[in-house]
C-alpha cells in the first residue's frame, strides 16, 4: 500500500472510531450552529483531533486543510479532512456518515480514504494504483444505459436563498430518466458507492473541498470521471461535482445541459 493511502486509512480509522463512542450518547453533545443547516458538534471537533494527531505522528511537517480547525501548517503536501461528512445524519442517529481523508501533493490528488465506522467499510486509493474497498479492488459499474442507471444526488441546502428551480428540473429530468435517484446526505460516501458500483453517477452544488477531495480520487482510480457541473476541473475549489461510469456522465451531462447551465447560474 502506498505510504500515504497506509496513513490515511490509519487516520481514518481512529476518526471512526472517535465518531462510535459518541454515537452512544448523543443527548449529551453539545452541538454548535455554524450556519444555514450547518452544524457542529464535540464528536467533529475530537475525531478531526485524532485525525490530525495520527497524521502528525507519520509527517509532523505537512499542511492540513480540516473542515474544522481550517488550514494549518506550509508544506506542498496537504492532507484535506472531513471528520464527519454527514453531521445531521450522525447528530439524528441516521446510519450514513463517514470519515474522509484526502492527500494533496503540489495540487494532485494522490492518495485517499474514507471510512464509514458503523459498516467498518474502508474506500481508499492512491493515484496510478486503483481504488479499494476493504483491500479489495472495485471497479465503477459497467451501466451503460441511463434507464437503468441508479444515481445519487445532494440538496442544495446550505444555500437558503438559492432559486431551487433549475435544480428541482434536473432532478425531475432524471428521476423520469432513470431507474431512480438516492439522496443518502454524506457526499463523501456517495462519491465511494459510485466507485464501488453502487450508484452509477452523482451530482451535486455546494460542497467544499474536504467533503470532494478524498472521493474525487477513489472515483477516478476506479475508471469513473469526475469534473465540475460544467465539466470543468476546478470542483474542490467550485463545490460543484459530476461523476459517474463514463457512458453515465456522459449521459447525465447530455440530459441536463440546460439544467446544469440554469443551476450555476442559480448558485452564482
Amino acid at each position: 500500500m502506498h505510504a500515504l493511502q497506509n496513513v490515511a486509512v490509519m487516520a481514518a480509522r481512529r476518526g471512526g472510531t472517535i465518531l462510535i463512542r459518541h454515537l452512544n450518547k448523543l443527548d449529551k453533545i453539545k452541538v454548535e450552529k455554524k450556519g444555514h443547516n450547518d452544524f457542529v458538534s464535540d464528536a467533529d471537533r475530537a475525531a478531526e483531533a485524532a485525525v490530525i494527531e495520527e497524521i502528525h505522528k507519520h509527517y509532523p511537517d505537512h499542511a492540513i486543510l480540516a473542515e474544522e480547525s481550517g488550514v494549518s501548517g506550509d508544506s506542498d503536501t496537504v492532507w484535506i479532512i472531513d471528520p464527519l461528512d454527514g453531521t445531521t445524519n450522525f447528530l439524528h442517529g441516521f446510519p450514513q456518515f463517514c470519515v474522509s481523508v484526502g492527500v494533496q501533493v503540489k495540487g494532485r490528488m494522490e492518495a485517499a480514504a474514507v471510512y464509514d465506522p458503523l459498516r467498518q467499510e474502508i474506500f481508499a486509493a492512491s493515484r496510478g494504483n486503483g481504488a479499494t474497498l476493504d483491500d479489495r479492488k472495485i471497479r465503477v459499474s459497467g451501466r451503460r444505459e441511463m434507464e437503468h442507471a441508479l444515481i445519487g444526488t445532494g440538496f442544495p441546502f446550505r444555500q437558503p436563498d438559492m432559486d431551487m428551480g433549475p435544480y428541482l428540473a434536473m432532478l425531475g429530468k432524471v428521476v423520469r430518466n432513470t431507474a431512480g435517484v438516492r439522496r443518502p446526505g454524506a457526499a463523501a460516501l456517495d462519491l465511494c458507492y459510485v466507485a464501488a458500483g453502487r450508484l452509477d453517477g452523482f451530482w451535486e452544488t455546494g460542497l467544499k473541498a474536504w467533503d470532494l477531495a478524498a472521493g474525487s480520487l477513489i472515483i477516478r482510480e476506479a475508471g469513473g470521471i469526475v469534473s465540475g457541473l460544467d465539466g470543468s476541473e476546478n470542483y474542490l475549489d467550485k463545490g460543484h461535482i459530476l461523476c459517474g461510469t463514463p457512458k453515465i456522465y456522459a449521459g447525465l451531462a447530455r440530459l441536463c445541459s440546460h439544467d446544469i447551465k440554469a443551476i450555476l447560474h442559480a448558485a452564482g
